[in-house]
């Protein structure tokens, strides 16, 4: 089991190494609110957790610690692939097909393995949810 300043450590190595701004990143052992992720370590169980207001809004719990790195690059490559969208919106084409297509090529650099998990989410989400790009 990592320890908390372990997993800290691991998160801002791979931010360095792939261009995540520091502001982007969950905290460790706190919540700073807003909405914004932050990680727990406690019972032999890794803790990825959203508050917002100051009500816990998600938990997700792990004894896995690629688990863990999962959740925290899939959520920082999925705001990243979003604000890569949002400035490069094409007018009638659906926005997440260009957002997912670049969180891909995000997590692909980080993990492979992470990036076909992700496909594999992202195939769900369009047969949920499919979207007809208009005009294009």
């Amino acid at each position: 089991m990592k320890s908390l300043a372990d997993i800290q450590a691991d998160v801002l190595r791979l931010a360095e190494q792939h261009g995540i701004a520091d502001k982007d990143l969950p905290t460790f052992g706190r919540s700073r609110d807003g909405g914004y992720p932050h990680i727990e370590v406690g019972a032999g169980t890794y803790h990825y957790v959203n508050v917002e207001r100051g009500e816990e809004i998600s938990r997700l719990s792990t004894r896995e610690y690629d688990e863990l790195l999962y959740w925290v690059c899939a959520d920082l490559t999925h705001g990243m692939a979003f604000a890569f969208e949002l400035r490069h919106r094409v007018a009638g084409r659906d926005s997440r097909r260009m957002a997912f297509e670049r969180q891909l090529d995000l997590l692909v650099r980080i993990s492979p393995a992470m990036a076909d998990r992700r496909a594999e989410e992202i195939g769900e989400i369009l047969v949920k949810s499919p979207y007809v790009d208009r005009g294009a």
